[in-house]
């Protein structure tokens, strides 16, 4: 059986759903024969770039499209898999044969922003001078990894995620053709869940149908199948966290995923409602959220509420984490065990502006300013600035003569410290939570309270 967002691939430019300004121009310039030599088709995945580009093709040379077809006169390249300079040069060599029995000979190059730089280079070439005969439909999720050269030299359009109305339509269109009975309420789940994106909503509705044997959906069943937090749970974890309850944030989220609520989808239905109703008090939750991936989502989930409260904070070596359950009684005796234990508050890291810190860098060294952005962890205490570099090499670089003094002069009175978390010195009581916890621990600060996990 067909999967359904493979049967409901449109293959006609009038079937395409929700992107009607780009297949209307589209068909007008085959219309008027106004071919261009050149498109670059952005946007999230999902929203039908791909299929687009298929359909656009073929329409360009007159072809009649089926899914499965294969027409020697349309070429398509993963960029993903296809990045180096070779397999460009070899497309320019190929490109100057004539086509074989359409108009046009045309590539179709999905994720193109996967090209190598000398890759780009050789596409400029063929860009710049093109073939007559040749048409190029490049396709990405992230066109500003796209040279300037290229995108200026191609007709860009940018395909944007359906509103809700339109893709509730459509599913509830789908549903009806496909006999899956499904209400209101859990057509709205659906559409959140998915996002904007055609080929998700579809594929989450393919497998919702699939685990009903009656092909009855409703909002509970639905909830129950792919753990959806309700908003309720939401408000309740939001509330908690803005009056700084940690012990009430921690129980939340443990009762989350004990229903069976994965962190990752917590993550990413409090980033959507916080983005759907902003709050100066919620917005530092932006920033962390997004990291609750694989490995360890649950400790990055916790984390991401811990700097709100005036709680027990631990600072863990990178990607190395996962939930520890850590007793009053056992942090007492790690207090014994010349762990750095040290009282914190909101205000260790706000008398600090690190990327003013990085701008004066930028123009002594702009390398040192982009290591330092990209490739270093920072906190700010007792007027001294803690790096902390996420490796070895990076510690070397920050830990040069003429380095270390353009960062000692961008800090003026205040004093600098460079952590090389790859020598994190060995006391019993690191060995002891690194057992616990299963990575590096580097400093555990306590300040009293209840039981931390």
């Amino acid at each position: 059986m067909k999967a359904l967002y493979r049967k409901y691939r449109p293959t006609k430019l009038s079937d395409v759903v929700g992107q009607e300004k780009i297949t209307a121009t589209l068909e007008n310039a085959i219309k008027n024969n106004q071919i261009s030599h050149a498109y670059l088709f952005t946007g999230p995945r999902g929203t039908g770039k791909t299929s687009v580009a298929r359909i656009f093709a073929h329409a360009i040379n007159d072809f009649d499209y089926k899914i499965e077809d294969n027409y020697l006169d349309i070429i398509e390249i993963d960029a993903a898999s296809n990045t180096g300079v070779d397999n460009i040069r070899d497309l320019r060599e190929k490109a100057t044969i004539a086509p074989s029995t359409g108009k046009y000979k045309i590539y179709i190059i999905d994720e193109v922003h996967m090209l190598s730089k000398s890759a780009f280079n050789a596409l400029l070439k063929t860009l710049e001078e093109p073939p007559k005969h040749v048409v190029f439909i490049m396709a990405t999720t992230d066109a500003h990894k796209v040279p300037i050269t290229i995108t200026s030299r191609a007709q860009t359009y940018n395909f944007k995620l359906a509103d809700a109305d339109t893709m509730k339509k459509f599913l509830k269109k789908v549903a009806e053709n496909e006999k899956i009975d499904i209400d209101d309420d859990a057509v709205d789940i659906v559409v959140k869940r998915g996002g904007g994106s055609f080929r998700d909503s579809l594929s989450l509705l393919d497998q919702l149908a699939t685990m009903s044997a009656d092909k009855k959906l409703t909002k509970s069943q639905i909830i129950e199948a792919i753990g959806l937090p309700e908003d309720q749970i939401i408000t309740e974890l939001l509330n908690a966290y803005t009056t700084q309850n940690y012990i009430e944030t921690s129980k939340i989220i443990k009762e989350s995923i004990q229903k069976g609520i994965k962190p990752e989808i917590l993550a990413e239905e409090i980033i959507k409602y916080i983005i759907e109703q902003p709050k100066p008090e919620l917005l530092p939750l932006l920033e962390k959220l997004p990291s609750v991936t694989n490995p360890f989502p649950e400790a990055k989930l916790l984390l991401a509420f811990v700097k709100v409260a005036k709680a027990p904070e631990i600072h863990f070596a990178a990607a190395k984490t996962t939930v520890a359950k850590v007793s009053k009684d056992e942090i007492k005796t790690i207090e014994k065990e010349e762990v750095i234990v040290k009282e914190t508050t909101d205000e260790d890291n706000t008398s600090f502006d690190f990327k003013s810190f990085i701008d004066k860098i930028k123009p002594k060294s702009n390398t040192l300013a982009l290591t330092l952005s990209r490739d270093v962890n920072h906190e700010f205490i007792d007027d001294t600035l803690h790096l902390y570099p996420k490796n070895k090499f990076i510690y070397g670089r920050l830990d040069k003569t003429d380095n270390k003094q353009l960062l000692s002069q961008a800090l003026g009175n205040f004093s600098l410290k460079i952590h090389d978390q790859n020598n994190v010195k060995k006391t019993p009581i690191n060995e002891k939570i690194s057992g616990i916890i299963g990575g590096e621990v580097e400093e555990i600060k306590y300040n009293g309270g209840e039981d931390i996990f």
